[in-house]
């Protein structure tokens, strides 16, 4: 059980842009194996608002993907469940609720910037690396009478005030102690000027809606987390607890991608034959759980979990990493 007696609850949050990398296969397993430790629950979401990115073949296959590197859920778009649906595109009256009410708390306000503006504010001193250059409040000052000008020219974005004097403190189950400045990544988007709602936004919506107690995600999106916390005080709930897992980086020291051969798991398994065991090994070796690659399955990890044990460095691929997938 949670501090406050409710059940333990965390999620897997895939956007079905693309196949599961061996950093996504990395992040699911130790969100799994955090929560099963705990005896508790899961959730299968899919993050699918942007339309353009998002392919609705891609989101058919994700769960079979997750299945077949053994982990399971208890709730998802393929089992239903009480807060369903679980594809965020469906999810959209959720978001309206959210933005009116911050709308009514004063928290919000258009921006008219254009993407040239926001290029040229590359040069302000703070940012945040998840999210780009801190956003200047160019348009948080602007007059009723400016807004209703630029209103004729441009549909605007819609941005949330962030509380610039307040510091964002919280405890990380990996990175531990950490500390954000309100200011050092400026107001941000909580809805395009397309529309679509943004990630920030809907993911703290759903966490809320969703009873997520507990959420382990990717270090490259730590430093979103003041922006949430920030959410979550304005909407008046508690936040989840959070931990953040390593990057996995390719030999050359950059971040994972297509660039550095196969690394979807589809490929592996059907290009290179890697077992599902072979590459939960893998994958917990490279967490730090282990000191060497073992043939193992999800469920033999959960009893010895502790996210002590997870690197909180990034992680490179040896160079050997395809031969120790196989077993050569």
């Amino acid at each position: 059980m949670a501090a406050n007696g409710k059940p333990i609850r965390g999620r897997f949050a895939p956007t079905p842009s693309g196949r599961l990398h061996l950093g996504n296969a990395l992040t699911a397993l130790l969100a799994w194996l955090h929560i099963r430790s705990a005896g508790g629950e899961i959730v299968l979401r899919l993050e699918d608002l942007d339309r353009q990115r998002c392919k609705p073949e891609l989101a058919g296959e994700l769960p079979g993907e997750l299945k077949w590197l053994g982990l399971d859920w208890d709730e998802g778009p393929d089992v239903g469940g009480p807060h369903a649906p679980y594809e965020q595109s469906r999810r959209t009256a959720l978001y309206e609720r959210v933005l009116d009410e911050l709308q009514r708390q004063g928290r919000l306000y258009p921006c008219y910037c254009s993407r040239a503006d926001l290029q040229a504010a590359a040069s302000a001193p703070h940012g945040l690396d998840a999210e780009g250059p801190a956003y200047p409040g160019t348009c948080r000052r602007l007059t009723a009478a400016e807004r209703t000008e630029r209103a004729l020219r441009k549909t605007p974005s819609l941005r949330f005030a962030m509380d610039e004097q307040a510091n964002y403190r919280f405890h990380d189950g990996i990175a531990g102690e950490t500390v954000f400045s309100g200011a050092s990544g400026g107001d941000f988007v909580v809805r395009r000027a397309d529309g679509i709602v943004a990630y920030q936004l809907a993911v703290v919506a759903d966490d809320i809606e969703m009873e997520i107690t507990d959420v382990l995600r990717g270090w490259d999106l730590l430093d979103s987390t003041p922006r949430q916390l920030a959410l979550y005080e304005a909407l008046g709930s508690p936040p989840p607890r959070f931990a953040h897992s390593p990057l996995l980086l390719g030999a050359d020291g950059s971040r994972l991608s297509k660039r550095h051969g196969a690394v979807s798991l589809p490929e592996l398994r059907d290009r290179f034959g890697v077992r599902a065991e072979r590459l939960v090994g893998f994958l917990a070796w490279l967490a730090g759980l282990c000191d060497r690659v073992e043939a193992s399955r999800p469920a033999d990890w959960i009893a010895a979990f502790d996210l002590a044990s997870v690197r909180r460095q990034a992680v490179t691929l040896p160079d050997n990493w395809i031969d120790l997938l196989t077993g050569k």
